[in-house]
Order: structure tokens, then C-alpha cells, then sequence
């Protein structure tokens, strides 16, 4: 395949991948609701910031690592899916508490680097994504990419993840939707509890 086809095939493939519901939508969208548009586009860098290093690790191989070595493979999704049970056992603790919100409706002051570490964190707890990440490479990458792309890859990358999620964050945190998650915020937040959790309950479980 010529190098800019196999290029934008591979954009094209990890743009749906970005735009699919898992964690990180959650994850993204109730940050935005919940907080303010500023800590929803600091996890939607996050979320890029992990596609990096997601597109780096597939760069260097490790989708055959762990595609051949089943029990590092477990290891991380038993991690992966406990961190995710930790964020929703946390989400529900806190679903009766009440949000301080200033009269402007913009929320408690944003914590920048909290929800990009957040964010960043909730994206890498998967490794199924690890594994999506290097089988399109593995598929549409080739077999001796010219550096220019190896080099792309990476900020391409970055721009997909976090600007989607960044629309996400901008979509959920607009006046409707903000002004609907204050009125049932226990519910809301129980509910995106309850997605997590089955999430990761779901990545632990799951026999592949």
C-alpha cells in the first residue's frame, strides 16, 4: 500500500476507534458536565496524551508482546479494570455530595493538571486499546514505513484523541446539558458510576 494511503487508512480506522462509547467518553463527558468545560478539555488532552503513547508502544512492538505473552496481557487488564472500579466505587461515594458552583455557572475553579492526569490515566487502563492500536498499525502499517511517517504518527494521533474528546467536553458542558446534570446529579453520577463499573468489571471478566 502507498506510504499516504496506509497513513490516512490508519487515521481513518483510529477516528472511529476515538469516537466509539467506552471509559473514556464517560470519563470525558461527566468531567465536562460535572466540573467545567476547562477540566473537560484538560482530560480530552489526557485522553490524546494516551493515544501517544498508545501509537508509541505499537511503534515498538508491543502488540506482539502482548499478543504472544498471555499472562503480562492479563496482568494489565486485572489493572486496567480494577482502576476503573476504583473511579466508579469513588464516583458513587460521592454522588449525595454537594457541587459548590459559582453564580457565573461555570463551577468550582478548574484543576488543569487533575483532570489531564485523570484523563491520561483512564485511557491507558485499558489494554484492549493497546491491542486495537498495534493491530491496525500491524495491518496497514508497512513493513518498512518511511520515517516521515513514523514521525506523524504520534501528533496525528494526539490531534484525533483530543479533538474529539474535546468536542465531546464542549458539547457536555454547554448550558443544557450542565444545568440538566445539577438537577440530578446523584442520579447522573450514579448512572456514570454504574457505566464504569461494568466497564471494568467487563475488561477484567472478559475471555479473549
Amino acid at each position: 500500500m502507498d506510504p499516504v494511503l496506509a497513513f490516512l487508512a490508519i487515521l481513518a480506522a483510529l477516528a472511529m476507534g476515538a469516537a466509539s462509547p467506552g471509559p473514556s467518553f464517560v470519563l470525558v463527558a461527566r468531567t465536562a458536565v460535572a466540573r467545567s468545560r476547562a477540566d473537560g478539555v484538560a482530560a480530552a488532552v489526557g485522553m490524546g496524551a494516551g493515544g501517544v503513547v498508545f501509537a508509541a508502544l505499537a511503534l515498538v512492538g508491543l502488540y506482539a508482546l502482548l499478543s504472544t505473552v498471555g499472562w503480562l496481557y492479563l496482568g494489565l487488564k486485572i489493572l486496567g479494570g480494577g482502576y476503573l472500579l476504583l473511579l466508579a466505587w469513588r464516583l458513587w461515594r460521592g454522588a449525595g455530595e454537594p457541587m459548590a458552583v459559582r453564580l457565573d455557572g461555570a463551577g468550582e475553579p478548574p484543576r488543569f493538571w487533575r483532570s489531564l492526569g485523570l484523563g491520561l490515566a483512564t485511557q491507558i487502563s485499558n489494554p484492549k486499546t493497546a491491542l486495537v492500536y498495534g493491530g491496525i498499525f500491524a495491518a496497514l502499517l508497512p513493513a518498512e514505513p518511511p520515517g516521515w511517517i513514523v514521525a506523524a504518527l504520534p501528533p496525528a494521533v494526539f490531534l484525533i484523541e483530543a479533538g474529539w474528546y474535546t468536542l465531546v467536553a464542549v458539547v457536555f458542558s454547554s448550558a443544557g446539558p450542565r444545568a440538566a446534570y445539577l438537577r440530578g446529579k446523584g442520579w447522573f453520577d450514579r448512572a456514570a458510576a454504574a457505566a464504569l463499573g461494568l466497564l471494568g468489571a467487563r475488561l477484567m471478566l472478559a475471555v479473549d
